[in-house]
């Protein structure tokens, strides 16, 4: 464990060093709860590279939670689209709604936490950026660089683990700079303590480092294996007449991608004539990865629960990065492409 200077110390190397090499990121320019709030649902799970060309877009369409609760949830889920785990975008629109109820956006950790959507993280991060509240935030950057400083074999992937390290992010934390505290932490983790390769010569921690010190700052953090990967492959059917696309949409209440359209398997259309293959893309959920091969067929006598949605105005509905996929695929004019279509979260 650090002493007591030691800790000092290491707040104040980590927090010079934050000001000079932090990136320039949108939600690092403002103090604006909602507008650091909408940043951090999206940087959930998600690169951000990724989240960068909606995020302003995003804030213009939703500037405040007023706009954002009375947002048609066709048109939220479109603005949405491409950056995956969709469950975030309605639970966004739910947590503007239930604070417009309440006489707007709360500025406590345990009133942000009581929003939909918002876990532990959220909250922290909220709570410190916009407030200056004192609340340590813990994503696995923060993980990684906790285990390596103390070289801590506790399983991060545990409940146990979790709150071990909590523990330690809590007792690290700068209260004075709460917010910039915790930016330069998950930034540490994000550009310098990196999971293979780790930068130690270039980390303003290094000198406190236990895992550095070893000479084998890979070794950490420890984690369960993970499961292995269940790979499957599946056909999707392009219907297309006289402009529109045969679709089915998923129902309200459905586990995954509630409301969203998808491209019909034989699931929806039965023994519809299959005719020839347009090609081929991947695509992967978590463990799952898919590869799924979109193959013209014509039009059904019955089908279960399909429409026909107008191709020029497909991009107003809200469709899954999968049928996204498959459009790029139709695009192109077909081509057979395996390597083209990176993997992708739906």
């Amino acid at each position: 464990m650090l002493t007591r200077n030691e800790v000092i110390q290491l707040r104040k190397d980590l927090l010079e060093w934050f000001e000079r090499a932090k990136r320039d990121l949108p939600w690092r320019r403002t103090r604006d709860a909602y507008a650091i709030w909408v940043s951090e649902a999206m940087l959930q799970q998600t690169r951000v590279a990724a989240v960068l060309p909606y995020y302003e877009r995003f804030l213009k369409l939703y500037p405040n939670i007023e706009a954002l609760a009375q947002a048609p949830e066709k048109e939220l889920l479109a603005a949405w689209a491409g950056l995956g785990y969709y469950y975030r975008a309605r639970n966004l629109r739910k947590a503007a709604q239930q604070m417009c109820g309440n006489g707007g956006f709360p500025s406590c950790y345990a009133k942000l936490r009581a929003l939909p959507g918002v876990g532990d993280y959220t909250a922290a991060a909220v709570a410190s950026m916009a407030f200056d509240l004192p609340h340590a935030v813990v994503d696995g950057n923060v993980l990684r660089v906790l285990a390596r400083l103390f070289a801590d074999p506790t399983d991060i992937g545990s409940m146990r683990g979790h709150k071990h390290f909590a523990k330690l992010a809590e007792m690290l934390l700068d209260r004075e700079q709460p917010g910039a505290f915790n930016q330069a932490m998950m930034e540490l983790g994000a550009t310098v303590c990196l999971t293979r390769k780790p930068q130690c010569l270039l980390c303003p921690a290094a000198s406190y480092c236990r895992a550095a010190k070893t000479g084998a700052p890979e070794r950490f953090p420890v984690k369960s294996p993970k499961q292995p990967p269940i790979r499957e492959e599946r056909v999707l059917f392009w219907i297309e007449r006289e402009g529109r696309v045969l679709a089915w949409q998923r129902s309200a209440d459905s586990r995954l991608m509630p409301g969203f359209w998808e491209l019909p398997e034989r699931a929806q259309i039965g023994e519809a004539q299959s005719e020839t293959s347009f090609g081929t893309f991947r695509h992967s959920i978590t463990i799952h990865h898919y590869s799924f091969d979109v193959r013209k067929a014509s039009a059904p006598e019955k089908s279960h629960g399909c429409e026909w949605l107008s191709l020029s105005g497909i991009e107003a509905f809200p469709i899954s990065t999968v049928f996204r996929k498959a459009i790029e695929l139709m695009r192109a004019g077909g081509r057979r492409n395996k390597s083209a279509y990176r993997a992708g979260k739906g």
